[in-house]
């Protein structure tokens, strides 16, 4: 039997501190780019959609390159740590200019937004790829790995909750003695300037144990090869694509369901109230998305022990498919009703998700142990591209059907419009969900499979160290 491997405490929080950095960032352009270029930089939504789609599909290509980079590096930190050090800098200073609206014609908008956003998105590959091959590297225990790979849910879950809680707060502050745009940038320096502390974090607080075999040489066409040959790993490409397609596109449209149809204007009209504190509408219902994420990322490790991650899985994107039926359903002033249905919706987005990157973990152990050999960063970087994929085509998707159901920016919307905003809220992820829960039922790599695969790799290991 394999003996089970311990890591500290301190090492899971330091991982999960790379993801809260993460996840600021990703939330921001999930829940705020769009609204921003349409809204506030004055692009529109037809030519937004195709950037997203045009420029995500350069930078989906880009992670298996950086997969590739990362396995071929060798420094006294490791292969993955330190590019959380050499780009967290940069990172956040491509954040800044991404919020930045220069005074340019419509022509000379879209070519800035082209070139800023692909920049930042290669520095998204170039800190977060290396980020999420960590796990396959700080230990080989699958106990340990699903609790690393939800201690990383949980503060990108909080990192998300930190950004909905202080994004638009502060835009609305700044804006009270600067001009709006101007708001968004000094927002943005504010939280670069978090994200680049957390970074250092993980830097600091995390080590790589796992090498590949000592005697494996450098050869792409053969973990390519291999790849290509790693079934499992196509189950969660599939799996991963669509539940992206359903979290982008359900958060993608949140701003303009509240803006547009539930007409939430950050007026006192339309926002609750705590005592003395008002939150608008838009704001609690993404706040309450990410709290109630972060719940079901705690629940994952032990629902998945009882259930198997596999079920788990399954079920809880069944469960989200039904539940975005049902939200289809609503009418504005269901407000009790769409605040419930998110935080069931959330929480069963949330507790599948340290399950994927757990699983990515174990599809980079199922190939060494039929393959001999370990490329971990490949396997976790086109993992990342398939995520990338999901979102890309969720986004897009998002401002296709804006641009097509006849969306136009600080206006009333037609009723056509509205009817395509509440199809985003509801029966487009509806699908979404559907089909990454079907996926899973063809996934073979069962926990009982994965502690024989794990006990083999390391005997090898011993074996390779005696």
């Amino acid at each position: 039997m394999m003996k089970p491997q311990k890591v500290s405490l301190k090492e899971k929080i330091g991982y999960g501190f790379g993801d809260a950095a993460s996840s600021m960032f990703w939330k921001i352009f999930t829940f705020y780019l769009a609204i921003f270029y349409t809204d506030v930089f004055g692009i529109p939504a037809a030519a937004t959609g195709t950037m997203f789609l045009v420029t995500r599909i350069w930078d989906t290509a880009n992670d298996p390159l950086m997969g590739i980079i990362a396995d071929r590096t060798n420094t006294r930190w490791g292969k993955f740590r330190p590019y959380l050090l050499w780009i967290a800098g940069p990172f956040a200073l491509l954040g800044v200019l991404l919020f930045t609206t220069p005074q340019l014609d419509l022509q000379g908008k879209i070519v800035y937004a082209y070139i800023t956003y692909t920049l930042m998105m290669m520095a998204y590959t170039a800190i977060n790829v290396p980020y999420a091959s960590l796990l396959g590297v700080m230990t080989a225990d699958g106990n340990e790995r699903t609790s690393f790979a939800s201690y990383r849910m949980v503060f990108a879950f909080g990192g998300s909750l930190l950004v909905v809680a202080l994004f638009q707060p502060m835009v609305d502050f700044f804006a009270g003695s600067v001009a709006l745009p101007t708001a968004y940038q000094l927002t943005m320096v504010v939280i670069g300037s978090i994200a680049v502390g957390f970074f250092l974090l993980t830097f600091s607080w995390t080590r790589e144990r796992i090498t590949p075999p000592k005697e494996q040489k450098n050869n792409l066409k053969e973990d390519l090869r291999n790849l290509a040959k790693n079934g499992p790993w196509f189950i969660l490409l599939g799996a991963g694509v669509a539940t992206l397609i359903f979290n982008s596109v359900r958060d993608g449209v949140a701003m303009y369901y509240f803006k547009y149809y539930i007409a939430d204007d950050h007026v006192r009209e339309s926002a609750i109230h705590f005592s003395k504190m008002t939150i608008a509408y838009s704001t609690f219902y993404l706040f309450l998305g990410q709290a109630t994420n972060m719940i079901g990322v705690i629940m994952a490790k032990p629902v998945s022990a009882l259930l198997g991650k596999r079920r788990t899985f399954m079920f809880a994107m069944f469960a989200a498919a039904a539940l975005s039926v049902v939200f289809q359903l609503t009418s504005k002033g269901d407000l009790l009703l769409i605040y419930s249905l998110q935080a069931l919706i959330s929480f069963c987005a949330g507790i599948i998700f340290p399950l994927l990157w757990s699983m990515y973990a174990d599809a980079a152990d199922y190939s060494q142990w039929t393959t001999g050999r370990r490329a971990t960063g490949l396997v976790f970087s086109a993992s990342s591209m398939t995520q990338k994929l999901g979102w890309t085509l969720g986004g897009s998707l998002t401002l296709w059907l804006l641009a097509i159901y006849g969306f136009e920016a600080n206006a009333a919307q037609s009723p056509e419009t509205l009817k395509g905003i509440k199809y985003m809220m509801g029966l487009v992820p509806a699908a979404a969900a559907l089909i990454s829960g079907l996926f899973m039922i063809f996934y073979k790599l069962s926990d009982q499979k994965m502690t024989q695969i794990i006990a083999d790799l390391e005997s090898q290991r011993a074996a390779e160290n005696s």
